[in-house]
């Protein structure tokens, strides 16, 4: 196990040098964990030099955003935001405004649901369908949204899962297309951890469906359910070579990175982070003050992880399923709470802060222009 109180932040425009002093008001007893570090990696506290890709030079996309949550981008290019609150979905191009697409009926927001996640068809050139994850009564849904091809309306198409119970927090809502085109969901304990090791209960699990709602013949358990065990799951991405990972909230000990496999149970309400002997261990874990994640992306070698008490971007290096280094902590108080990061077709990172939003956890104020989407370059190193 390594304990490392060291966290990098970058000036805007450079590769950031690897310090261990965190900025003004950052936590200074900062702990984040590799659970099973490859050979070479500290188990001192010292980071050893990064590799692969580091954050360079940091561009504004979009501002004046509220609440921001879902992110995703289409084949063109261009991206649609989700408003957590007002459920409105928002086209974003760069070099112009925010243009509202339409609003998401049905959403009922309460103090961490509405509408979340987003996750763009992968023939969306054919279809022009947009899957969304809306808190909603009587159960949180998944729905299929169809946008005109101008992208200036919407209207919701169907249904492809309900279900999932609804509460005031816990609701997960990630969304993400896998490599073999199954729609993952990440859900919530609903705020009831033992929804999580209820095999009849959708929450507390990853779920696999195909994108009319479907259960794919592999599923490990014959229902949507592909894995249990899981607190709040707010981040789900894949790597290149089909690893599935999870950012899971922990509650005031451990927040997580986990590796899905099929069927497993990881662990909570029993356990937490690496707590216990019960459930699947986390490739990475993180003090809650210094993460409490939502959004996850691939690119450069690492898993990117936002931290939205945390306020901060996370760089969790991987190789496939194991961890392949020391974790570092860039940005740190500098843009505030970071909800959503998502790899951009020209390899670079967007990110959106949720600062307009009323946090149960680890708030901050409005800065001038919150919300907003930031374009980070991704670099070398510097030598």
């Amino acid at each position: 196990m390594a304990v490392l109180p060291g966290c990098a932040t970058p000036e805007p425009g450079a590769a950031p040098a690897q310090d261990t002093t965190p900025e003004p008001g950052a936590a200074r007893n900062s702990t984040a964990q590799v659970t099973t570090p490859e050979p070479g990696a500290s188990a001192s506290g010292t980071a050893r030099v990064t590799r692969g890709l580091v954050p360079g030079e940091v561009t504004e996309i979009a501002r004046g955003l509220a609440m921001p949550w879902g992110l995703a981008f289409l084949p063109d290019g261009s991206a649609l935001v989700s408003e957590r609150a007002s459920a409105r979905i928002l086209h974003i191009r760069q070099g112009r405004n925010p243009a509202p697409i339409g609003t998401v009926p049905g959403v009922e927001v309460s103090s961490e649901g509405g509408l979340l996640g987003l996750a763009v068809s992968p023939a969306f050139d054919r279809d022009h369908t947009v899957h969304a994850y809306v808190s909603a009564s009587p159960t949180n849904r998944v729905v299929a949204l169809r946008l005109a091809p101008d992208l200036r309306s919407l209207r919701q198409e169907r249904v492809i899962l309900e279900g999932i119970e609804t509460a005031d927090r816990h609701h997960g809502g990630r969304l993400r297309f896998g490599p073999d085109g199954s729609l993952w969901i990440g859900t919530g304990d609903a705020f009831s951890p033992e929804n999580a090791a209820d095999d009849e209960s959708l929450n507390g699990k990853i779920l696999r469906i195909r994108p009319d709602g479907s259960i794919p013949p592999d599923n490990p358990s014959g229902t949507a359910i592909y894995s249990s065990g899981h607190r709040n799951v707010q981040g789900i991405a894949f790597g290149a070579d089909g690893t599935a990972y999870a950012s899971e909230l922990g509650h005031r000990t451990w927040d997580e990175l986990n590796v899905l496999r099929p069927g497993r149970d990881y662990g909570w309400p029993e356990s937490e982070g690496r707590n216990g002997s019960h459930g699947e261990r986390p490739i990475f874990t993180v003090h809650p003050d210094d993460a409490s994640p939502s959004g996850i992306a691939i690119a450069g070698g690492a898993v990117w992880m936002g931290a939205l008490g945390g306020q901060r971007l996370w760089r969790l290096p991987v190789d496939g399923p194991r961890a392949d280094g020391d974790p570092v902590a860039y940005f740190i108080q500098r843009y505030g709470r970071i909800r959503t990061v998502e790899p951009a077709p020209d390899g670079s990172l967007w990110i959106t802060t949720s600062n307009t939003d009323e946090a149960t956890w680890g708030g901050t104020d409005p800065r001038p222009g919150d919300d907003r989407i930031l374009r980070v370059e991704l670099v070398r190193p510097a030598s």
